[in-house]
């Protein structure tokens, strides 16, 4: 079997496709020449962005009322898929949406999945994914067997989202099926976490705190040397797991995966689960009064100091421009 359709589940935020949408519509279009995206959404206002990085043919299932995104999305998936519109290979975003739709397509199509993919290849008709293991220090390649649609999900920037200058795609609105006593789930509110500043996970300057920071009140210099180089702050687990900054702030395997032009970890020592989130970041700043430290390891600039005493100084310094 050889690959000419490829689909990608797209997700919409303030009115325009996620980074991670852009991503797989980027590496899509590496694989075939037919791509597809499948929005949970109304796609009249993105259809053109969509177009923009690929996409050919846009399905939208239009506003679902309120219904369960994994539910109907997968569902009207199905609905397409047996209309006899088949797609050789489905792209999803490793994130809680995309899994919940790519778990249930699975079982309803009986097709086994692979997950927390950072690559995918295809050779003639066989299809391979890659995938980090042991804190990312080893890569491991799986090729499906059997008959396709191969469903694969994918970290955060695993690829590079790259404008293919494309024309508006076609748009086809698809029907949600009865959905039975699976549809009986509705939203009933959406609570976004009020931010300032770039995205974390999008952000082009990142400055993530540490255990080395001491206490909770010193924070502050993190958040304010993100602000004062226009970046987005960030944390290890351990201050998260401490309560000293909320979740969304992790970086890190079990966190946010970041690949910005500048990361810099004040007071981060640098274990295993914490560096497979960063390390692929173009330039890495490390400040830690430990020499021994592993970050010191991946750093391309390394700081042998005080957090206390140079976070103040880089402070004052960026003031003073």
């Amino acid at each position: 079997m050889s690959v000419n359709n490829v689909w990608v589940f797209a997700q919409v935020a303030n009115g325009a496709p996620t980074s991670a949408t852009l991503e797989l519509l980027t590496k899509a279009r590496s694989l075939a020449s037919n791509v597809a995206v499948f929005i949970g959404d109304d796609a009249t206002s993105v259809a053109g962005a969509l177009g923009e990085y690929g996409a050919t043919k846009v399905y939208s299932t239009g506003n679902l009322g309120g219904k369960l995104p994994g539910v109907a999305v997968a569902s009207a998936m199905k609905a397409v898929f047996d209309a006899g519109d088949k797609p050789d290979l489905v792209l999803f975003p490793q994130n809680y949406e995309g899994r919940d739709v790519m778990s249930r397509l699975s079982v309803k199509l009986d097709k086994t999945v692979l997950t927390n993919s950072v690559d995918v290849s295809v050779d003639g008709g066989a299809v391979s994914a890659t995938t980090p293991i042991f804190g990312g220090n080893t890569l491991v390649t799986t090729t499906f067997t059997g008959q396709g649609p191969y469903l694969v999900a994918f970290r955060p920037k695993s690829f590079t989202a790259e404008s293919a200058g494309g024309g508006a795609p076609e748009v086809v609105t698809v029907a949600v099926p009865d959905l039975g006593a699976t549809g009986a789930a509705k939203v009933t509110a959406v609570h976004v976490e009020e931010t300032t500043g770039p995205k974390l996970d999008e952000a082009d300057i990142v400055v993530s705190g540490g255990r080395g920071l001491g206490e909770s009140d010193k924070y502050v210099l993190v958040e304010e040397l993100a602000k004062l180089l226009k970046g987005a702050p960030g944390a290890s687990r351990a201050i998260v797991d401490a309560g000293w900054v909320p979740y969304s702030y992790q970086v890190g395997q079990t966190g946010k995966v970041v690949k910005p032009s500048v990361y810099i970890a004040a007071g981060i020592s640098g274990a295993t689960q914490h560096m497979v989130g960063m390390k692929g970041s173009k330039n890495i700043i490390a400040v830690n009064k430990d020499k021994e430290a592993p970050i010191f390891g991946i750093a391309d600039l390394g700081i042998i100091g005080d957090v206390h005493k140079v976070l103040p100084k880089l402070i004052e310094a960026l003031k003073g421009r």
